[in-house]
């Protein structure tokens, strides 16, 4: 009996599996790559919330949270796959929260999630190409931010109400990029705008002087930069700024954060753009909770949070930390009925589930699921005034 119990401690202590009195979640985000610094408040919001459910010490009546950093690249699926191997196969996490960027959150999703029956939510991959009507998943994959195919729309509002109505598009050559600048231009042109080109970047190059090039030569009011912040896109901007080609850009969600204004600042004067926000009560909530510990207001940090929330809040209901037993509940506490449940709320949201109540998790995003797995998703309109992402108004 020695000899077993010795062989199964062997086996346990190499697959690094979870204590009788833990759960482990993945926090897989690009730490490195084009949106690196995007990925550190994103991290710790997820880790905000593990600790929070740790500290009431409700989640199963046992079990504490704990977080399993890989580096997803945001760029390389290949890279990406294999840490989210080690995550399921050596750190015996539980569930995702990630992936980041829509190309290695579906390679991720696919050689590897699905294989081994793992819940992922992702807090920041937008590609429609990940919706449920496209991707068969098994109902393990869920986002707390919205589709691109909103975001599409959403930039077209933007643009037209301003009165821009033609514009050049380039976009980083992926999933991200070209679905989004897809669904824009169907936006676009159906109300009654121009798209005069567009053309995919690659990220990380260090001349984009043909690109801007050609971009010029077809002309626009405004140049559309679907791209990442700390990698092409910036490129795509600086190039376009030094030549003269453009001085006023329309950014979605890949290029927006502190770098935008340190890397540009008042040269970008004027120009627009969106990223999924809102200015729910939940979001001035997890402000507050958070202290200035890590920047809230920085791009797909509330979602992190939330998406951290909705695995654990699921796992109460399902009575089970497994992810074939809780994948089943998430829609369930995302959505009414139940009482409404906000950042900091994470406690009572585990007593009234424990105690057979239903709860309606908010968080800090708004939350509101959609079919299987998507979420309706708020955004924010801001202008760049006096080199400073100055908000207009959220949508």
């Amino acid at each position: 009996m020695k000899k077993i119990l010795s062989a199964v401690a062997a086996i346990l202590a190499i697959n690094g599996s979870t204590s009788a009195n833990e759960v482990k979640i993945g926090v897989m985000l690009g730490f490195t790559g084009p949106i690196e610094s995007l990925t550190p408040p994103m991290a710790d919001a997820a880790e905000f919330a593990m600790q929070e459910v740790t500290d009431s010490k409700l989640l199963l009546d046992r079990y504490k949270v704990s977080s399993v950093r890989a580096d997803s690249t945001c760029i390389d699926s290949a890279v990406a796959s294999s840490a989210a191997e080690r995550l399921i196969t050596s750190d015996g996490v539980k569930g995702i929260m990630g992936a980041d960027c829509s190309g290695v959150t579906g390679a991720v999703l696919q050689n590897v999630a699905l294989p081994n029956g793992i819940v992922m939510i992702s807090p920041s991959a937008t590609s429609p190409g990940l919706s449920h009507n496209n991707n068969e998943d098994n109902g393990l994959f869920f986002r707390t931010a919205p589709s691109d195919t909103r975001q599409g729309v959403v930039m077209t509002e933007v643009l037209i109400e301003q009165g821009v109505k033609e514009v050049a598009i380039s976009y980083v050559n992926n999933d991200y990029g070209k679905g989004l600048a897809d669904t824009f231009q169907t936006a676009f042109e159906k109300a009654g705008g121009t798209i005069t080109l567009s053309t995919a970047h690659e990220s990380g190059k260090g001349d984009y002087s043909a690109e801007i090039g050609a971009l010029a030569a077809a002309g626009g009011e405004r140049l559309v930069v679907i791209g990442y912040l700390d990698e092409g896109g910036a490129g795509i901007v600086r190039a376009a700024i030094d030549s003269g080609a453009f001085d006023t850009f329309h950014f979605p969600d890949g290029m927006v954060g502190e770098n935008l204004e340190k890397n540009f600042g008042s040269e970008i004067d004027g120009s627009t753009g969106q990223n999924p926000s809102t200015d729910s009560p939940g979001a001035s909530k997890l402000k507050e909770l958070v202290g200035g510990a890590f920047k809230t207001d920085s791009p797909y940090t509330p979602e992190s949070y939330d998406a951290t929330a909705l695995i654990l809040l699921a796992m109460q209901a399902a009575g089970s930390i497994e992810p074939s037993d809780y994948k089943k509940h998430i829609f369930d506490v995302a959505n009414a009925p139940g009482e409404e449940i906000y950042p900091g709320e994470l406690a009572k949201a585990l007593g009234i589930i424990k105690n057979g109540g239903d709860v309606n998790y908010v968080g800090a995003t708004a939350v509101e699921l959609i079919g299987a797995g998507e979420s309706a998703g708020n955004y924010r309109e801001f202008v760049i005034e006096n080199g400073t992402i100055t908000t207009v108004k959220y949508r």
